[in-house]
């Protein structure tokens, strides 16, 4: 082998394969000492090395220097060859390992190959991805020769080969396609501050502007929409709500819970909690479907929103001092100040910091160790009251449910009887006119037989007149007895 040879080699797999030229010299390297290992002995010392520059093959032998076309020559070039291309593909593997690891979270484009049992084979440049059914959005399905973004979510190495999962679920592939269709958003003046998303349904996206002449929310929107509508499409029409951001969580709250609107916010800062109040009309939508909004709006404020009325307030913190004034060791004058903090419930207390409720109430470090013991004591009870409440209620559900379906089929079984009933009744109605027809019919025969047998006897002889004229008083009892039946 030439050292020109060993450079147009190395040249030609740094281009092909795009892995660097010194892996590339390192993987030649290794081949030549484990195939000249074979021929000389597994324990022979034997060192390799490439001229970088040159291409030149240097190698020694227990020390000693090899002529390198001895050392060539009389190595094995199968057992080379196949070295090579291990190590060749190993560091093929590695390259695109680390070319996906630095992508992780970024948006890619791909083509679909095959979609079989809900996942989806993605052919991107340079390999295949899979996004798996629990990383698409809920509803979508996809096909052959579509094509289809997605962010890059794990990138893992399996034995030769390099396995990518892509998502569609996560907050990133919103946020790229933001990147992607508001220049703004690309070019630094307007930033994403917040974001958080239920795939497939609902997104908020809290935005700031650097540039006060420029509008953060109508840029994002758009003229008409156009904006938003591209991304709404790309996301199989799932709902973005675009939110001005505040460092003031006083403002942001009730920015995050639109289209609600909010009377007041009061911060618990040693829980982390925001009691937001609306009116009794607003309770529904700040709370949006099966909690959606409020969780949303809390994801997005890093605040743990709870929304109620200004009633319901009022009697949460009616029902927390008293219950607190229960426990040993806590003045009503103390509950009414943890109840200004923002504890409501045994909960809340059992998680206290011992400092805050020594500083609070004057306390000893034993007395505040007795209130939380009975605090954890009365929050167990709760709970165990609340599943038992829970269970009862899921009863009385399934019994009403189980009685609905019997009167339905109750119901059913009587209104089939009813129709069978009234189909009879006007079946016999309809049969009646034709029955007394019949008869009437009949009747009117007999008279016509009866007169016949008139005709026929007044036509016999005289000896016979009177066995006829006995027939005769027969024949017409008969057509009477006819005619009463």
């Amino acid at each position: 082998m030439k050292p020109e040879e060993v450079l147009r080699i190395v040249d030609a797999i740094h281009l092909d394969k795009n892995i660097e030229k010194g892996i590339v010299f390192e993987a030649i390297e290794q081949a030549l000492v484990s195939a000249a290992g074979k021929y000389y002995g597994e324990e022979a010392e034997i060192t390799v090395q490439i001229n970088r520059e040159s291409g030149a093959i240097d190698g020694t032998l227990d020390g000693n220097p090899l002529d390198p076309e001895e050392t060539i020559g009389r190595i094995g070039a199968q057992t080379a060859k196949q070295v090579i291309i291990q190590k060749i593909r190993e560091a093929e593997r590695d390259a695109l390992y680390n070319q996906y690891d630095a992508q992780i979270g970024d948006m890619v484009t791909g083509v679909v190959q095959r979609y079989e049992g809900g996942a989806a084979t993605v052919a991107l440049p340079d390999v295949e991805a899979i996004l798996p059914r629990s990383e698409q959005i809920p509803g979508e399905t996809h096909h052959a020769n579509e094509r289809v973004r997605a962010t890059v979510f794990e990138v893992r190495k399996a034995g030769s080969r390099v396995k990518i999962i892509l998502s569609r679920i996560r907050t990133q592939l919103v946020q790229r396609l933001f990147e992607q269709e508001i220049p703004e958003i690309h070019e630094g003046v307007i930033e994403i501050k917040s974001m958080a998303r239920e795939p497939g349904y609902r997104s908020k996206v809290a935005v700031s502007s650097y540039d006060q002449r420029v509008d953060c929310v109508g840029a994002c929107v758009g003229v008409r929409g156009n904006r938003i509508k591209n991304i709404v499409d790309e996301l199989a029409g799932e709902r973005i709500d675009i939110v001005r951001w505040s460092d003031d969580s006083q403002v942001l709250i009730p920015n995050a819970l639109q289209p609600a609107e909010v009377e007041d916010v009061i911060l618990c800062e040693l829980l982390g909690r925001a009691i937001v109040l609306v009116r009794e009309d607003q309770l529904s939508l700040a709370i949006g479907r099966r909690g959606q909004n409020v969780r949303l709006g809390s994801k997005l404020s890093g605040w743990d929103i709870e929304i109620m009325t200004q009633e319901e307030l009022g009697e949460q913190i009616d029902r927390a001092v008293e219950g607190f004034s229960v426990l040993e060791g806590i003045s009503e004058e103390l509950a009414v100040k943890l109840v200004e903090q923002g504890y409501m419930s045994y909960d809340d207390l059992s998680v206290i910091e011992p400092d805050v409720l020594m500083e609070m109430g004057g306390l000893t470090e034993a007395a505040v160790d007795g209130i939380v013991v009975q605090a954890e004591t009365k929050a167990e009870e709760a709970e165990k009251l609340a599943t038992e409440a829970r269970r009862k209620r899921r009863e009385q559900e399934r019994t009403d449910a189980e009685a609905a379906k019997q009167a339905v089929a109750e119901g059913s079984v009587a209104d089939a009887e009813k129709e069978t009933t009234e189909t009879t009744e006007t079946t016999e109605e309809i049969n009646a006119p034709e029955a007394a027809a019949d008869g009437a019919a009949q009747v009117e025969g007999e008279k016509e037989i009866a007169a016949e047998s008139e005709e026929t006897l007044s036509g016999e002889s005289d000896d016979r007149e009177d066995s006829d004229a006995v027939d005769q008083v027969s024949t017409q009892e008969a057509s009477a007895e006819a005619t009463e039946q």
